[in-house]
């Protein structure tokens, strides 16, 4: 199952008491921070959870999957994540 946004949002509210409304508040901010950081290309490190990174891609040659056509894919940037060792050892208990 996928934990989704509105559903972040509801246990923040439960859990912490918050309104409704200000949960929404708090949990768009916090995705729109990240969201800002990451476009402006910086990484984002949440301690104890992980590391959201930007990186490089370079043009590569590729194939359309539905015709089989052979293409260039071009230059792009990717955010890639990497869970800290804390969450890695709490998954793994």
């Amino acid at each position: 199952m996928t934990l989704t946004k509105a559903q972040i949002i509801e246990r923040i509210s439960d859990k912490d008491g918050f309104t409704k409304k200000k949960s929404i508040e708090i949990v768009e901010a916090l995705v729109d921070i990240i969201k800002d950081t990451l476009e402006s290309g910086e990484d984002v490190l949440i301690s104890g959870f992980g590391k959201f990174c930007v990186k490089e891609k370079q043009a590569r040659r590729g194939r359309n999957p539905a015709t089989g056509e052979d293409m260039t894919l071009e230059e792009r940037k990717v955010v890639t994540f990497k869970c800290s060792a804390k969450l890695r050892d709490m998954i793994n208990r």
